[in-house]
């Protein structure tokens, strides 16, 4: 079953079973965060690729991430459906 998301820009998006164990299998410390990751689509900045124009980047802090991450990146693919591609946690510094 699909976690549905509306992002603060209207978008409504989808967290699909099949995306969720992807996160949770190729970032396996990410496991327990996804909330984190549906808060980051509702409430994160987002980026539009360069390349893949249908792509967006949003990025969130949290200051009680897995490792020494300081942010959640969710990557969506606008078409169709709107669906999240995947998700990462970065580490930034600050300036």
């Amino acid at each position: 079953m699909a976690t549905p998301i509306q992002d603060r820009y209207g978008n409504h998006i989808e967290l699909t079973e099949e995306r969720w164990s992807h996160i949770a299998t190729y970032h396996p410390e990410l496991e327990n965060c996804r909330e984190k990751i549906v808060e980051t689509i509702q409430k994160g900045r987002r980026r539009q690729d360069a390349l893949e124009l249908e792509k967006y980047k949003y990025i969130r802090k949290f200051n009680d991430l897995p490792l020494s991450y300081t942010h959640l990146v969710a990557v969506v693919k606008m078409i169709r459906n709107n669906f999240v591609l995947t998700a990462y946690g970065i580490e930034k510094r600050s300036r």
